[in-house]
């Protein structure tokens, strides 16, 4: 009877000690890092520039979202380094992201979206489009619409799209777009 009651009692304890782990591994998040890339016509329509992208951190807070450009040759024409409380900072108030799980989930959703085919703009204006108020370098604008290359466009929050594109003239990456 006590060789019974003892096995008995380790299987209870064991089957609480699965089932807990089992609770663990549901709700624990998988912390992989994002980092990919592509390569498109950027900064000349001829070759190829690669785009890169990488979310690292474990925490919301500790996560970063690094972005760059290297242009055919292998050099850097662009970085930027968004940061994730940035990002979560000016999301949809209607997103609820109170909790830290959701908040790297929404994060590592940023950064998977990132390349969608959406945001690569061929060409980054049309030779009709006209500059408006959302428009900071009109200039760039204006030279965009006569070399016909690519722009990029990237969310730095709900409604905050940064336009980007290749100046030929200044030899490096400017915004010609700002806007909802």
């Amino acid at each position: 009877m006590r060789k019974l009651s003892l096995l008995i009692i380790t299987c209870v304890v064991v089957l609480f000690a699965c089932q807990s782990n089992q609770k663990e591994k549901a709700e624990s998040i998988e912390f992989k890092n994002v980092n990919s890339s592509i390569g498109k016509s950027f900064s000349n329509l001829k070759t190829l520039d690669t785009f890169k992208i990488e979310l690292t951190g474990r925490k919301p807070e500790d996560m970063v979202l690094n972005f760059s450009i290297k242009n055919a040759e292998g050099i850097e024409i662009y970085n930027a380094k968004l940061k994730g409380t940035e990002l979560l900072g000016s999301t949809d108030p209607n997103i609820d992201l109170s909790k830290e799980k959701d908040q790297i989930i929404f994060l590592k959703t940023i950064a998977n979206d990132f390349f969608s085919d959406d945001n690569f703009i061929e060409p980054a204006v049309m030779p009709d489009d006209k500059a408006d108020n959302y428009t900071p370098d009109k200039a760039l604008y204006e030279e965009l619409k006569k070399s016909g290359l690519n722009g990029f466009k990237y969310r730095l929050g709900k409604e905050n799209n940064i336009y980007i594109a290749w100046s030929e003239k200044e030899k490096k990456v400017k915004i010609y777009y700002n806007c909802c």
